[in-house]
């Protein structure tokens, strides 16, 4: 299995690849990519640097286009499209059938992933992307189980490859209503859930505060940890008890089933965090590097070092991780 691991940076690329990456995901600094946040992403000659560095380490480069454009943003996302294929990325990450359409006819040779913002979470959805735009490769949503990704798997004719460790998503991925409701502007296209304008942190005797545009997200005790708010995320009152009513912050870590994944022919596993620091993209790309590595080695006799664990525990959301979706006892 490939490991592609994100590359919100110079400095991240070069972490992904100096600690193991097969491959590793970037975007354009503008709205064409849906981690579109200040002082992350590459320009051109920055992007054609970057290439040149994962080249020459035997690393491969995927670029992401993944958002939706708008009527009016037409010609500024094809004009994307043309400036990937000219640095000659290894493949081009899309979501928009229209994009993938004037893709496949402008540019034929360009390779095609479809992104995890298609949401493509059965076989009929894949299939039509793979018949009449090419993909070769489809990024599954992180709401399926592990028995659904296998039965996708023994249905499509295209490479598939998972999300392995990072956040999860309890909604369509990029298009949370949710977070829309509350900032006035979509998770796809701002690049974010919680957009850094509309996050406000505010002090006090009894613990610190975060808001969302001005919505009550969570209330920390002194000393006790602050994440990034997120809606989903935060702690609410129900019924007069107050938790965390929709998700837990925690991470999504796939080490327990990596050889079920191996068997069922996954051809790549996925780290998120285009928008995390170096630091953590080396820690967890090193880490998944040892673990891949051993369960090719022999996936009958895999078990997940208690070192691993640790180590990405340390760096993931609350500080504790989960399977997420993949485990459904009933299924």
């Amino acid at each position: 299995m490939e490991l592609v691991c994100p590359a919100g940076s110079m400095t991240a690329l070069k972490a992904a690849v100096d600690n193991g990456a097969d491959a590793v995901y970037m975007g354009f600094r503008d709205g064409t990519n849906a981690r579109n946040f200040p002082g992350l992403n590459f320009d051109l000659n920055e992007a054609r640097q970057g290439i040149a560095y994962a080249r020459n380490r035997h690393a491969r480069v995927f670029l992401a286009i993944n958002t939706y454009p708008r009527p009016h943003q037409w010609g500024k996302w094809c004009v994307a499209v043309d400036q990937a294929a000219s640095l000659g990325v290894d493949a081009l990450i899309l979501a928009d059938p229209g994009l993938m359409d004037y893709c496949a006819q402008t540019h034929p040779d360009l390779r095609l992933h479809l992104s995890v913002q298609g949401s493509a979470t059965n076989h009929e959805a894949i299939d039509f992307y793979v018949r009449h735009f090419g993909v070769q490769r489809v990024v599954l949503p992180r709401v399926l189980s592990l028995t659904q990704v296998q039965n996708v798997m023994k249905r499509v004719n295209a490479e598939v490859e998972v999300f392995g460790y990072g956040s999860l998503c309890v909604m369509v991925e990029g298009r949370c209503i949710l977070s829309s409701y509350v900032t006035g502007d979509s998770p796809n296209s701002s690049g974010v859930c919680s957009p850094a304008k509309a996050v406000k942190w505010e002090e006090s005797a009894s613990g610190r505060r975060s808001r969302l545009n001005g919505v009550l997200i969570d209330v920390y005790a002194p000393e006790e940890p602050a994440g990034y708010p997120t809606l989903c995320k935060g702690r609410f009152e129900v019924g007069g008890k107050v938790y965390y009513a929709m998700e837990e912050p925690t991470s999504l870590n796939v080490l327990d089933i990596l050889p079920d994944l191996f068997r069922a022919g996954v051809t790549a596993i996925k780290v998120e965090g285009r928008q995390r620091s170096p630091t953590y993209v080396a820690q967890v790309t090193r880490t998944l590097r040892e673990a891949i590595d051993a369960c090719a080695a022999g996936p009958e006799k895999f078990s997940p070092k208690g070192a691993w664990v640790e180590q990405l525990d340390k760096i993931a959301e609350g500080r504790c991780h989960t399977l997420g979706a993949y485990t459904r006892p009933w299924q």
